[in-house]
């Protein structure tokens, strides 16, 4: 991205950027559109990119329960997969050894179904397994409020050929991590999630509202213009992201380790290393009454 104000700006590519990269080929664009049901399974790709998607885009089933870049043996949703899994699931969408990929979605219910934070977890697989990987400044919507065209209609790829090696397990923590982290071990680990559910307002993940004791409360949603990967200025964000302690090491969670990787990502947007994402996060801690977790609303 044009952007000389973020410390990677590669991470990201604008609408004008990604309409050169098709012209010269070499790119796999992959939507990542969420429209969950109640069952976590993803219906997006009927009712969201067959009715309009960026052409040459392929539909990419992140967000389903045992989507692409799920392992499949867990027990929980979205949890770590292996390289040969991404393997796979890429060489079905197309993408070819060398290809730039780049990442899009839109939001089809906001407040819902964020685009960004889908668009942060494929990122945050992909970068971490080796994958030249960016994210669409501004989604779908972007695209459209340019004025450039949308394709319908079913897309079928061709095979390609990209092969995955790296495990990227250092992207990830576990929730020994995060309990070592909070009795002492020294890492700053942030709740993603909105002020609700870190105030145990609004339901939590899992048996237990509120959030893992010790944490510090950055929403995803402040980042982000809008609803969909436009994420703000340098400036803003670092005032967004003021209250991490960015000498520590650092965990981000939330409910299901997705909205957890848009905080993780503008980090690394910034400049920090070393950001760890809470796999199991909420899903997992909460359902384990031994771990500490505090609900100011049972205060109230």
């Amino acid at each position: 991205m044009s952007n000389p104000s973020y410390a990677h700006p590669e991470f990201l590519v604008t609408v004008d950027e990604l309409d050169g990269l098709l012209a010269l080929g070499g790119v796999s664009v992959l939507d990542v559109t969420a429209r969950l049901t109640g069952s976590l399974d993803n219906v997006a790709e009927e009712r969201c990119f067959n009715e309009g998607h960026i052409p040459g885009s392929v539909f990419f089933d992140v967000p389903s329960a045992k989507g692409a870049l799920s392992d499949q043996a867990e027990d929980l949703p979205w949890m770590w997969p292996s390289p040969e899994r991404v393997t796979e699931q890429l060489r079905q969408v197309g993408v070819n050894e060398g290809d730039k990929v780049v990442l899009v979605a839109s939001t089809p219910r906001p407040e819902i179904d964020s685009g960004t934070m889908w668009c942060t977890r494929a990122w945050w697989t992909l970068h971490h397994m080796g994958v030249d990987v960016a994210i669409l400044h501004g989604g779908l919507e972007g695209w459209v409020a340019s004025g450039r065209s949308l394709e319908t209609g079913p897309v079928t790829a061709e095979r390609g050929n990209i092969s995955v090696s790296v495990r990227g397990l250092e992207a990830r923590a576990k929730k020994e991590d995060v309990l070592a982290a909070i009795n002492g071990g020294g890492a700053c680990v942030i709740d993603a999630l909105p002020v609700d559910n870190f105030n145990g307002v609004d339901d939590g993940y899992g048996p237990r509202r509120g959030h893992i004791t010790g944490a510090t409360n950055v929403p995803f949603r402040s980042l982000v213009e809008g609803e969909t990967s436009a994420f703000w200025p340098a400036d803003i964000l670092e005032e967004r992201l003021a209250a991490i302690d960015r000498e520590r090491p650092i965990i981000s969670y939330c409910g299901g380790a997705i909205a957890a990787t848009v905080v993780a990502f503008a980090l690394a947007l910034t400049g920090q290393d070393g950001v760890r994402v809470y796999d199991g996060s909420l899903m997992e801690w909460s359902r384990d009454d031994s771990l500490p977790m505090t609900d100011p609303s049972s205060k109230a």
